[in-house]
């Protein structure tokens, strides 16, 4: 027999599925559930922690025990980057993930910071400098609402970005069309990329900035951005809420044999 707090529980998730308790609701306080019945103090608590390591709820101190958002945000793979939308348009990538995901949004959910920082190991590599080499660092923390979603770190080479809106630490995205629109108006149109993904535990300064549940996994993401020429204009890391994304690629699939003899 189930012990008394797991019974909660799964009573509390199975009526958070069906809708009686909607995202962003707060479930009964814990002294309201002693009342109507359904068990001690330490019962009810231990039946809201559950609930959180499931990643059904949050619990934050003035706030409550809170339903959390269960469908995820799309995180468009390529069409996100469509030239089309930047370029002759204002949907940078963040927004297009909401467009597409049928969700509102507001530009002053990306804030950010920038600065002049000696270059990680990492982003040394992929720029081909040296270890320590200065590189303009844009550290965005983008939300949706109140809640964050993800953090993403841009590394430049100062001679592609110095002067430009790129390095104008204003929250938001660097102007109409974003950062890749800046990079095209200083000659530098992106052509190709390379995006590498892997779940990991969070940092204790990750957790607290992403206002993640106990437990909660990270996607990492590193992005390579190239010029046609194999130029490398951007390397990016962003760190997301596993839970608050569904990642969504739509591709031709290659046949490299039928190219192959094509060439010959």
């Amino acid at each position: 027999m189930a012990p008394k707090w797991r019974e909660l529980a799964d009573k509390l998730a199975e009526q958070i599925r069906r809708g009686e308790y909607k995202a962003g609701q707060a479930l009964p306080q814990i002294r309201a559930q002693v009342e109507a019945g359904e068990g001690s103090k330490a019962t009810v608590h231990a039946a809201y922690k559950a609930l959180e390591a499931e990643g059904l709820v949050t619990s934050t101190r003035g706030h409550g025990t809170v339903v959390r958002q269960q469908v995820p945000l799309k995180r468009l793979g390529i069409a996100r980057y469509d030239k089309a939308k930047w370029r002759d348009g204002d949907e940078v990538a963040f927004i297009a993930d909401r467009v597409a995901s049928g969700r509102t949004y507001r530009r002053n959910e990306q804030t950010q910071t920038v600065s002049l920082v000696d270059a990680p190991a990492a982003v040394a590599t992929a720029h081909g400098l040296e270890n320590g080499a200065p590189v303009y660092a844009r550290a965005r923390l983008v939300k949706e609402g109140d809640q964050p979603t993800h953090t993403l770190t841009s590394y430049y080479r100062p001679e592609h970005v110095e002067g430009t809106r790129l390095v104008d630490p204003t929250p938001g995205p660097a102007g109409r069309g974003g950062g890749y629109r800046v990079l095209y108006d200083a000659g530098y149109e992106i052509d190709h990329m390379k995006e590498s993904l892997f779940a990991r535990t969070p940092t204790a300064d990750e957790t607290k900035l992403l206002q993640l549940p106990p437990g909660e996994p990270v996607v990492e993401l590193h992005r390579t951005t190239y010029t046609a020429d194999g130029t490398v204009v951007e390397f990016a890391i962003g760190v997301h809420a596993a839970s608050r994304f569904a990642w969504e690629y739509d591709f031709k699939v290659p046949d490299s044999a039928k190219d192959r003899n094509g060439q010959q």
